[in-house]
């Protein structure tokens, strides 16, 4: 199914088809996130990249992020609040110079926002948790995925914790 319109997940991706960016005051009510702090909370715990991406929406160039490239096993955490958002198990390389993925971690591990800055017509991916900004989300680009998605997510947005050091090594 698509992210656009009916998400892989049986319902409306929030803002799409409501006419606004934020969708309705339902679906806003809905997507309330749980980790709330103030402004200057998120500046003093923040270095200012990432305040400007997590927080203002904003985009770390290309190809500069330290996991653009990174083949390493592990769970990405948001780097905002920690919470469990995409795996190495749904990364790809899609050469555009940002992490991607398929897929998030589970249902609800993320929210949608219908984007339309820039003169573009884009679904912006969130952590549901803290409602920080990560990237955005593209379909039908021929990457051959599982999903035909490609979650573009900032490298500062995340924290990888590798799997050695989660505790998964290997039994001895």
């Amino acid at each position: 199914m698509s992210i656009f319109g009916n998400s892989i997940f049986g319902n409306r991706a929030p803002g799409v088809g409501a006419g606004t960016q934020h969708g309705s005051a339902q679906e806003a009510a809905d997507s309330e996130a749980a980790v709330q702090k103030s402004d200057a909370q998120w500046r003093e715990e923040l270095t200012p990249e990432e305040y400007h991406v997590l927080r203002q929406a904003g985009t770390e160039r290309p190809y500069t992020g330290e996991y653009w490239d990174t083949h390493t096993e592990g769970v990405y955490q948001c780097r905002a609040c920690g919470a469990e958002l995409f795996t190495s198990k749904e990364k790809f390389d899609s050469h555009c110079g940002w992490p991607s993925f398929w897929a998030p971690l589970t249902e609800g591990k993320v929210r949608y926002i219908h984007d339309r800055t820039l003169g573009m017509d884009r679904i912006e991916v969130r952590c549901a948790a803290c409602d920080s900004h990560l990237g955005h989300v593209f379909e039908g680009e021929g990457y051959g995925t599982p999903t035909d998605q490609r979650y573009c997510i900032n490298s500062v947005s995340l924290r990888l914790v590798a799997k050695e050091a989660a505790g998964d090594g290997p039994q001895g």
